[in-house]
Order: structure tokens, then C-alpha cells, then sequence
């Protein structure tokens, strides 16, 4: 029923614009005399954002749940995994304002120091891409933690003996046994992460600028999210219909990326076996 929603309130949109009006146009005027809807800058920037998050995040979450899993003390391992609950039961918006707050005070610096004498460049007061990034980054860290650590435990602990009595050593045999065993579960987690990543849509409007920009780091820039919510309160007509179709590009943009992962990771086990 969400999916039939989304299609009949996103799609006449595409039929009234056209398929290359939205997705492929950068020009983001709505309310001007001769509104445009191009999407395609905000497109990217979800895709970009996203992304990086993830390069930064999945690292330290799966080493994380290592330590957890394999490495801590009990006692240890206690403390650090309440830390970890803490951070998922923090609210977004407290994200946001922890970035607003702190992030974008010192992006802004930096952003002086690099683009110092530049008449080209934009500044953005701090809050940017690279902000937005690195608030998604910290957000779904707990998601990958957790579910990485729940598929690590989850491996027989025959593997690991096996590993060890041949001579492995322990670090061996967590990243050449433990890990490989437990990739479905991580891939679950990553899957999740990238979810939550993509939607996110308060932390990274407070931190990210709101501006349609081409994603550089340090441009002011606009998620798919943020897109909807900022406008959808006085958007009308065909601003809305469009705004109800960045809704359906966000639904199949997370279905494809469940679909592409999913794929790789039932391609690898096709070759294993």
C-alpha cells in the first residue's frame, strides 16, 4: 500500500514534466515566474553524502564490533556497548544541533583558511556537505555495531578452533574465518546503515545548509530528505506532486541499494561455492 501510494502521488509528476525535467535538470526553482524542478544536484548530493558516510562509518563500526565480540573483556566490553546504546537512543535533531553547534563553527574556519582571497568560492558559514557527512557518519555507527557484533558471536566457535589449531594466529583467524563467516550479517548491518543514512532528514538539515548545489565538500548543499521537508508546508499544485516524486526517487533509490548488495553478496557466494 505505501508503494501504490507513492506511485500514484509521485508519478504524475514525471508524466506532466517529463523524466528528464526532474532527474536530469539542476536548476531547483520552484516558486519563481518560470518554476523549474531539476532534482539532479540533490540526487547526487544523497548519493554523495550517503556514500561517504558510509566509507567512514562501516570501517570503525565492523572494527568496533570486533573488539566487542572478540577482543574486550567482559567488563570492558560492558561499557562500551551501553556507550554505543546511548548514541542509538539519541534523537536526530540532537545530532543536528551537536553539529550545529560544534561541526560547523570549526568547518567554517577551515573554509576560511582554504578559500582565503577566493572571490568564486561561496561561503557557507560552515554548515556543508563535508558536515552533513561526517553528523551520518557518527549516526549510524550504532546500527552497524550492533548488528555486526550480533553476526560475529553468531559464528560457530568450531571455525574458530579449527583456524586456531592450524596454526592461525588470532588476528588470522578474525579476519580470514570470523569475519568472512559472519559477512551476512555485516552486509544486513551495512544495508541498514545506508537506510538510515538515506533517510535521515532533521540532523542533516540543520547542519547541511539547505542550498541546491553541485555536492563539493564545503558547498551548502540539499538532501532528497531535507528537500521535503523543508518545502512540503507550503508547497502546492505541481511543486507538491514534484515534491511527493523526490519521495518515490528516495523509496527506489534505498531499493536499488538493497538490490545491488543484496546481488554482490549472492554473486560472491555463488563463486565460494
Amino acid at each position: 500500500m505505501i508503494t501504490l501510494y507513492m506511485m500514484a502521488n509521485g508519478l504524475p509528476a514525471f508524466f506532466k514534466l517529463g523524466i528528464k525535467e526532474i532527474l536530469f535538470c539542476t536548476e531547483w526553482k520552484p516558486t519563481a515566474a518560470s518554476p523549474s524542478f531539476g532534482i539532479l544536484y540533490i540526487i547526487l548530493t544523497s548519493a554523495a553524502g550517503t556514500a561517504a558516510a558510509v566509507v567512514i562509518s562501516v570501517p570503525v563500526a565492523v572494527l568496533t564490533a570486533v573488539f566487542l565480540a572478540e577482543i574486550a573483556p567482559e567488563c570492558l566490553a560492558r561499557i562500551v556497548r551501553a556507550a554505543v546504546e546511548l548514541l542509538a537512543g539519541i534523537p536526530s535533531v540532537i545530532y543536528g544541533l551537536l553539529g550545529l553547534m560544534i561541526l560547523n563553527p570549526l568547518m567554517y574556519r577551515a573554509e576560511q583558511k582554504i578559500f582565503r582571497g577566493s572571490e568564486q568560492h561561496q561561503f557557507s558559514g560552515g554548515a556543508n556537505l563535508l558536515t552533513a557527512v561526517l553528523v551520518l557518519a557518527v549516526m549510524i555507527l550504532p546500527t552497524v555495531i550492533h548488528i555486526s557484533e550480533t553476526a560475529i558471536r553468531s559464528v560457530p566457535a568450531q571455525l574458530k578452533a579449527s583456524s586456531l589449531a592450524l596454526g592461525a594466529s588470532r588476528v588470522q583467524t578474525i579476519f580470514k574465518v570470523v569475519l568472512p563467516a559472519a559477512r551476512p550479517g555485516i552486509v544486513t548491518a551495512v544495508v541498514l546503515g545506508v537506510g538510515r543514512a538515506l533517510g535521515e532528514a532533521m540532523a542533516v538539515g540543520l547542519v547541511s545548509g539547505g542550498r541546491v548545489n553541485i555536492p563539493l565538500p564545503f558547498s551548502s548543499v540539499r538532501f532528497l530528505t531535507t528537500a521535503i521537508v523543508s518545502e512540503m508546508g507550503y508547497a502546492g499544485g505541481l511543486h507538491r506532486q514534484v515534491l511527493f516524486t523526490i519521495g518515490l526517487v528516495l523509496f527506489g533509490f534505498i531499493m536499488a541499494v538493497n538490490a545491488v548488495i543484496g546481488g554482490m553478496f549472492a554473486q560472491n557466494d555463488g563463486q565460494e561455492e
